[in-house]
């Protein structure tokens, strides 16, 4: 489902002078349907770029990123938009939401937005919510208004909603209290089951033990070259 390949990125620092800071060079890894790669390697060697490239949050200098079939390197903005709608979806650590919708529908809206009945998506809403400990009181409440704990589980939720082919996780278990964490680690393990295929960084190595069929350095994809001016 997921298929990296040649993946290049460097950044370029405009208020520097223009000075280009390589990267990534040659990156390439995939993903199968029912597994759970983790990327590995230390603060600043790349995981979380590497993830925003995938979204299509950053553009790829070069290479090609498959997910699902579309090219995500070079994919048009609305073949992109789609795909994150049906196709590929992402738990990061922060919940960005409309300010003053409430919990229900933060979590609910992935599923509106393919048609699914209110009533189902809002039933499954409320499911997920309940499992990830989010007390009912606080459903009809704007979850920017939450502690971080809890914000991360309702973005955990709203990410679960939808069965999505692809899954990218970045930190799911940071945070969370034993309980929590175990929840968020079986609705990881049964999302393999059902045959997503999963990219993520887990911090949390027991986690990562458990979850991750395979490991990917990507201290592997890093240039050697220093920044050079533009």
């Amino acid at each position: 489902m997921i298929e990296i390949s040649d993946l290049s990125k460097a950044f370029t620092l405009h208020n520097q002078g223009g000075a280009v800071i390589p990267v990534m060079a040659g990156g390439a890894l995939s993903v199968a349907r029912g597994e759970c790669v983790g990327l590995v390697g230390q603060s600043g060697a790349g995981k979380s770029t590497l993830m925003r490239m995938v979204y299509g949050n950053y553009l790829a200098n070069g290479g090609a990123i498959l997910v699902g079939g579309v090219d995500v390197a070079r994919a048009a903005p609305r073949e992109i938009i789609a795909l994150r709608r049906e196709v590929l979806g992402y738990v990061s650590q922060f919940l960005r939401v409309v300010p003053r919708v409430p919990t229900l529908q933060v979590v609910a809206e992935p599923l509106l937005v393919l048609g699914v009945a209110r009533d189902e998506a809002e039933a499954r809403a409320a499911a997920l919510l309940a499992r990830l400990n989010i007390p009912e009181r606080l459903w009809a409440l704007s979850p920017t208004t939450f502690s971080g704990g809890e914000q991360q589980r309702v973005n955990i939720a709203r990410g679960f909603a939808h069965r999505y082919p692809v899954l990218l996780l970045d930190e799911p278990t940071a945070s969370l209290d034993a309980a929590n964490r175990e929840v968020v680690l079986g609705l990881i393990e049964e999302a393999k089951a059902g045959g997503a295929a999963i990219l993520g960084i887990f911090h949390d190595e027991a986690a990562r033990e458990r979850v991750c069929d395979r490991l990917v350095d990507v201290r592997a994809f890093t240039p050697k070259s220093d920044p050079v001016a533009a």
